[in-house]
Formats: C-alpha cells, sequence, structure tokens
C-alpha cells in the first residue's frame, strides 16, 4: 500500500492522495453515522486522465477502492467499510452551456443537483431530479443510485433523465458517448447498465442529462386526512385528475409533530389528523383551477395553499424537514422500500408493530413519495444490532410483492436481502457483468451483490 500511495501521488499531485486522518474523517462515514470505516488514502482525481490513472494503478495491484460523490447516501455505499481507498470525484465539477435546441447539459461527475438546477433554470430550463440533498449531492453519486426523490412520479428517477454517459472502467478504459442522440438504437446502452450499479461497474466521470421546459406557474397544498387509507384514496384522484402533478409527498401525525417540536414551527391547521398528502402542481400555464377543483372532490379534513413562494416553502418545511428532525432523536435505521399501491396502507398500519416486537421502546417514523409508492421507513432508539429490524421490515415487504430498496440502493446494508426480490437467476446474472466489467473485482466490492454462499 505504500508503494501504491506513493504512485498515485506521482500520478496526479501529493496535494490530491490524502492520508491524515483529519482530512479523510468526513469521508468515512456516512451522513446517518451509522456507517464509519478507514481507508489508507482518499484519492481527489481532477481531470479524467487523472481518473484513469488511478484506476490503473489500483487495477494494477488489484486495491479495492469505493467511488465516493457528496457522500450522503444512506446505506454504506459510499464508504471504505473494509478498508478501500476512496475516490473522491467532487474537483470534476466542469458544467457545460446548456444545448438551447435540445435542452441537454454536460456536467461533470462532482457538479452538485443544486448548482446544475441554478445552471438549468438561468437557461430557462428545469433539472427534474430533485430531492433533500440537492446542495451535496452530486451527478455521479445520483446516477450511480439512479437517485428518485420528488419529482418522480412526473420525470421518472434519474435514469429517466440520462442521455449520455462518460465512464472509466476498472483497467482504465474511456467509454464516452456525450453526443446527446435521443435516437440511438446501436445495441446496449451502457450508460442505463452503469446508472444505478453503485459505483460496482465503472466510475462515471460526465454526463449527457435531459432538461425538461421550466414552469411558468407551480402551487402548493397540504391536505389533511383522518386515515391513511383516505390519503392514499386522494392521491389516486389527484394522479388523475391533474396532470400537472410534480409531487405528491405522503407524511404522518407522528412526524408532524416531531418537526412542529424540533422546529419551533406552528401546526398547520388547528386540529388534529392522522396523515398529510403534500401536493406540489406547476405547469407553463397556471394550473391553481384544476388543482382546487380536484381537491375539492377528495373530501379532505382541511387543506392549507400556498399563494406565494414563501407559504409554499412553509409548507414544504413540514415534509422536508422530517429527515433532519429524525436525525436529531439519535442515528436512525433508514430503510427505503416501495410497494403496489394497495398494500401501501396495510403495511404503514402494521410495519409499526412489527419493529415493536422486536424493539419494544424504539419508535418508528414513516414519510414518503405517495405518487410513487415509496415509504421511508426510519427507526430510532434501537441501540443494538439493528439486524432483526431490518430482516424483519423487508421480509414483510417482500411478502407483499414491493422493493427493498425504492430509490437509496443497496449498498452494504441490504447485501444480505437482495435474495428476497431478486432470483438466483437474477442475482447470477449481477455476477456475470460485475466479473466482465471488474474481473479483479476493485470497484466497490462489498455493496450491492450478496456476498458469495
Amino acid at each position: 500500500m505504500v508503494d501504491l500511495i506513493a504512485a498515485l501521488r506521482s500520478a496526479i499531485g501529493a496535494a490530491q492522495v490524502r492520508t491524515d486522518p483529519d482530512l479523510v474523517a468526513a469521508n468515512v462515514v456516512d451522513w446517518t453515522k451509522r456507517f464509519e470505516g478507514a481507508t489508507p488514502a482518499v484519492v481527489r482525481p481532477g481531470t479524467v486522465d487523472e481518473v484513469v490513472a488511478v484506476l490503473r494503478l489500483c487495477n494494477e495491484r488489484r486495491a479495492a477502492l469505493v467511488p465516493q460523490g457528496g457522500n450522503t447516501g444512506l446505506v454504506g455505499g459510499s464508504v471504505p467499510l473494509h478498508g478501500e481507498i476512496v475516490l473522491d470525484l467532487r474537483r470534476l465539477d466542469a458544467l457545460e452551456p446548456v444545448e438551447p435546441r435540445t435542452g441537454q447539459v454536460t456536467a461533470q461527475a462532482g457538479v452538485t443537483i443544486a448548482r446544475l438546477q441554478a445552471h438549468a433554470r438561468d437557461a430557462g430550463w428545469m433539472y427534474a431530479v430533485d430531492l433533500g440533498a440537492r446542495d451535496v449531492a452530486t451527478v455521479g453519486g445520483t446516477i450511480a443510485t439512479n437517485a428518485g426523490g420528488l419529482h418522480v412520479i412526473r420525470y421518472g428517477p434519474t435514469r429517466r433523465q440520462l442521455v449520455g454517459v462518460e465512464a472509466v472502467l476498472a483497467d482504465g478504459r474511456v467509454i464516452r458517448r456525450l453526443d446527446g442522440l435521443e435516437k440511438d438504437n446501436t445495441g446496449y446502452d451502457i450508460g442505463q447498465l452503469l446508472c444505478g450499479s453503485e459505483g460496482t461497474l465503472g466510475v462515471v466521470t460526465a454526463a449527457r442529462l435531459r432538461l425538461v421546459p421550466r414552469p411558468a406557474y407551480t402551487v402548493v397544498a397540504l391536505l389533511a386526512f383522518d386515515s391513511i387509507d383516505a390519503a392514499l384514496d386522494a392521491v389516486g384522484v389527484l394522479r388523475r385528475d391533474v396532470d400537472a402533478i410534480q409531487a405528491l409527498e405522503l407524511f404522518l401525525r407522528s412526524g408532524l409533530d416531531l418537526v412542529c417540536t424540533r422546529f419551533e414551527l406552528p401546526r398547520p391547521f388547528a386540529s388534529e389528523h392522522e396523515a398529510f398528502v403534500l401536493v406540489e402542481a406547476a405547469a407553463l400555464a397556471d394550473p391553481t383551477d384544476a388543482l382546487a377543483s380536484a381537491v375539492g372532490g377528495v373530501n379532505a379534513a382541511a387543506v392549507a395553499v400556498a399563494t406565494d413562494d414563501v407559504a409554499a416553502r412553509a409548507l414544504w418545511r413540514y415534509r422536508e424537514a422530517h429527515t433532519e428532525a429524525i436525525n436529531l432523536e439519535g442515528a436512525p435505521l433508514k430503510l427505503d422500500v416501495s410497494l403496489p399501491a394497495d398494500h401501501i396502507s396495510e403495511f404503514m398500519q402494521r410495519v409499526p408493530a412489527r419493529v415493536h416486537a422486536i424493539a419494544p421502546d424504539a419508535a418508528v417514523w414513516q414519510f414518503g413519495h405517495a405518487g410513487d409508492g415509496n415509504v421511508h421507513v426510519n427507526v430510532t432508539g434501537y441501540a443494538h444490532s439493528d439486524h432483526p429490524v431490518t430482516a424483519a421490515v423487508l421480509e414483510y415487504v417482500a411478502e407483499l410483492h414491493g422493493s427493498i430498496s425504492a430509490e437509496h440502493g443497496i449498498g452494504t446494508a441490504k447485501r444480505p436481502y437482495v435474495h428476497l426480490v431478486r432470483s438466483p437467476a437474477e442475482i447470477a446474472t449481477y455476477r456475470a457483468i460485475k466479473h466482465a466489467l471488474d474481473p479483479f473485482a476493485i470497484l466497490n466490492p462489498n455493496v450491492l451483490l450478496p456476498e458469495a454462499g
């Protein structure tokens, strides 16, 4: 390892290969503080050629590495839990002008989502992927995890925004397809294969991304209901009757109480309600009348409508502050799942009992993206091994024919449970693809794929 570190310093500059524990501390622990590892070095290439040099050296010496962007992952997929080298890609931060004829832009892997969004806005467009970690999460990281976020119901996850990709394979070969062709039916789409692969097949260094028209009008409403079923029924009506919907978020009374208490926010309604749906509609023409008409038909117990940007941000705060408020309760066990629409209510009502059967003193917090069936289950107050709780929740998800990962990926946390939702033939296919592109398993070898039995 000493010789490798010396070679890396020679290749990309001594200042960009960090070994001081104080300098690498932020790279070895994840956002939840549940996953913490150690690394011999954090390597910070600034060009694609430097990425090539790093991968060639690591591949020759069979040294494992973990690609890392903003390190906002929640399943232990971007930290060196087994002593891997960290490949920090944030110095790859070039952002090209928006192409006005196609509404596309090329961004390097280290560009943050917030910066990309602002860049698109300045050109009269919008980048459709949006998530709470937008200020830190990077283009490369969101491609590696096929990040979802708040607007999946309308625009799809990151995979749907990806028009082309530049990536470096484990042996240093570069794949570059950034021409932005909307139609290119020439065999396998390697970019789509890399999207969601969690850095196990190649290192994404840049991407050609599709933008969408920037809405001229946005309206936000918060609806209160006295049951989860009533809230989900309303979600179905809103999806059917308002074609301008771009976000449909669900949270519960317990989460609202926590957010209001932690951040001293005024309660949105005078009376108590069990479930809440936050809906955002946006379009080139004002969608207020269409949304108002649909809201009038869903039998909400109470409604609050934002009439300006300040009021809209205030309503969004009740939903977006959930993650921060829960983290203040202690490092949470975070389980990101998706369910068929007709099982979401059953799951949300029954999963707390399944957790409490194992951890009676734990607190369970649930919220999510109601429009696409995504529920975030957070468990706090449980200091023991989280494996029994994780198993109980994910086995229940599998019983209901859901997914054990809606948008956070598999990482390290969910490796033991992939078999619940993927057949032996599918897992064998994953392994074959991994071996073909990374025969010496240097790229994030301890995530996603189940350990060989």
